[in-house]
């Protein structure tokens, strides 16, 4: 039986509010990222709940916040820059909540995981953990904002770890493919890319928690 939570926790600039599923043996810490904010991303997405069901399957304590400015989070949208703080800051929360729960091994390095703008965010906070010393210990990237997207928006998405998977849909409306296979060349990044998929994953959901649990890395330690 999974124990969920709705947390108000504090951020750099106010209040975050965090919803927080617990599985009954709890193995791993996973953060998961929503989409835009300014076009209806929530929490509650179905993407983002399919990823959040995904690794609580493999036995991880999820975290969903909500950005800046959605639900009960304080602040205002920021593009990504202070987002990247707010998860910093949900993540910092969540090792010191679980750190009783969890192996050491498993609070210092999280699997990170978002879709669409937030798999933007998320990557760059994986580079800000690579670069103090703390990598996450996977991150699972789908349908991820990357260069040029419509309404005028630009992404310079962070390179990420050669492990990472990274997952989109042929048929993406938003965030062409060639796009993301562009950014992935240089990096050696492979791209699981599945077919007829929208931006949004229409009928694919499914497809995504297998593909977490086919992938599925082990625990850290």
């Amino acid at each position: 039986m999974t124990h969920h939570e709705r947390q108000s926790i504090p951020g750099p600039d106010g209040v975050l509010e965090v919803f927080v599923d617990i599985p009954a043996e709890a193995h791993g810490l996973a953060l998961i990222a929503h989409p835009h904010p300014l076009f209806g991303g929530t929490a509650d997405n179905k993407v983002v709940t399919t990823l959040a069901r995904a690794f609580r399957e493999q036995g991880c304590i999820t975290l969903r916040p909500s950005f800046r400015g959605v639900g009960g989070s304080s602040g205002e949208h920021d593009y990504g820059r202070k987002e990247t703080d707010d998860l910093y800051a949900v993540l910092a929360w969540a090792k010191q909540q679980f750190a009783a729960t969890l192996p050491p091994a498993a609070a210092n390095a999280p699997y990170l995981a978002g879709f669409s703008f937030g798999a933007h965010v998320t990557t760059r906070l994986a580079r800000r953990l690579s670069d103090q010393g703390h990598a996450a210990h996977w991150l699972v990237l789908v349908g991820t904002a990357i260069g040029a997207v419509a309404g005028d928006r630009h992404y310079a998405t962070e390179p990420v770890a050669a492990d990472t998977l990274l997952i989109h849909g042929a048929a993406d409306e938003l965030i062409p493919l060639t796009t993301v296979l562009a950014w992935a060349e240089p990096q050696g990044l492979p791209v699981t890319v599945l077919p007829g998929a929208d931006h949004f994953f229409h009928r694919k959901l499914p497809a995504i928690r297998d593909l977490i649990r086919r992938n599925w890395p082990g625990f850290p330690g």
